[in-house]
């Protein structure tokens, strides 16, 4: 959604069905689920800001606590897939009695983005953790690597039972040309949003939250997505997969295993083959020259 006078634009997604689906293939303790969907959420909406079909944004937080490395991916549809390196993490309750994402993710390590956008080489940026909040996070890389002044705001309910009430987020960005008394204005605005997980919650719409962002800028639609998790493995990308490592290392592979079992970090989808079969690789690697 874009302010009338094309100042600013704002963008939201109601990502619950997303986080839900991470949760339940990840089994993830309420943090972790709750920093998760958050890095989710923000890459679904960064790959809506992609230009190209078939391209697609990566959103790596590295940071130095328990929840290890957490990954998320999209598609320019703002389909996600999603992972962890830890999924299960208990921590206390942060000072506001609220799941402490800061503590599980760390405050001190990276957030690197790449964009594969079909060229040479993908576009790759990093900015330092500021918070480990990640939306905090997402807004310095804005500010920093792509010097968009940007306001992201990201949330996850969950339940005791540790399923996904409510999950979302918006992004507003300033456009060039945007006056000092608009900003002023959205800024007013943004203030008197409650939680983006809490309007979620309350039925409020994607839409519904971009109007109350610009709120006094007579705001239009630009465009109305939908997205999910969508993890795109297949058995053709496990075996690329497998012969990228190589005839010596599939040959060690064959005489030590029966059978090679592979399974997806983003969707737990496990991919079984045969001595014979990982035999046919190295044959095709020595047909093909490749050592």
């Amino acid at each position: 959604m874009i302010s009338q006078d094309g100042g600013a634009f704002c963008m939201a997604v109601d990502s619950t069905d997303m986080a839900a689906q991470a949760e339940q293939y990840h089994k993830t303790s309420a943090v972790v689920t709750a920093a998760l969907g958050r890095l989710l959420t923000a890459a679904s909406m960064m790959g809506i800001l992609l230009k190209g079909e078939k391209d697609s944004v990566t959103l790596r937080l590295a940071g130095d606590g328990p929840a290890g490395v957490l990954i998320a991916v999209s598609d320019s549809r703002g389909n996600v897939k999603a992972y962890t390196g830890n999924s299960v993490v208990e921590l206390p309750l942060n000072p506001y009695g609220k799941l402490d994402v800061s503590g599980a993710v760390g405050k001190n390590g990276t957030l690197t983005v790449i964009k594969d956008l079909g060229m040479k080489e993908p576009y790759i940026g990093q900015t330092p953790i500021v918070s480990g909040e990640i939306a905090e996070d997402i807004t310095h890389y804005f500010a920093v690597s792509e010097q968009t002044p940007t306001v992201c705001a990201l949330g996850v309910l969950v339940r005791p039972d540790l399923t996904v009430q409510a999950a979302g987020g918006f992004l507003l960005q300033l456009l060039p040309g945007a006056e000092d008394g608009m900003i002023d204005r959205l800024e007013k605005n943004i203030e008197g949003l409650p939680p983006v997980s809490r309007m979620i919650a309350d039925g409020i719409t994607p839409e519904e939250i971009c109007r109350k962002a610009l709120e006094g800028f007579s705001p239009e639609i630009l465009d109305v997505q939908e997205a999910g998790y969508r993890c795109d493995c297949s058995r053709q990308r496990v075996e690329r997969a497998l012969k990228s490592l190589g005839k010596a290392e599939l040959e060690q592979m064959a005489e030590e295993q029966e059978t090679v079992q592979v399974e997806c970090h983003f969707c737990d989808k496990k991919y079984t083959f045969s001595r014979n079969e990982i035999l046919q690789y190295t044959k095709s690697l020595s047909e093909g020259g490749i050592n």
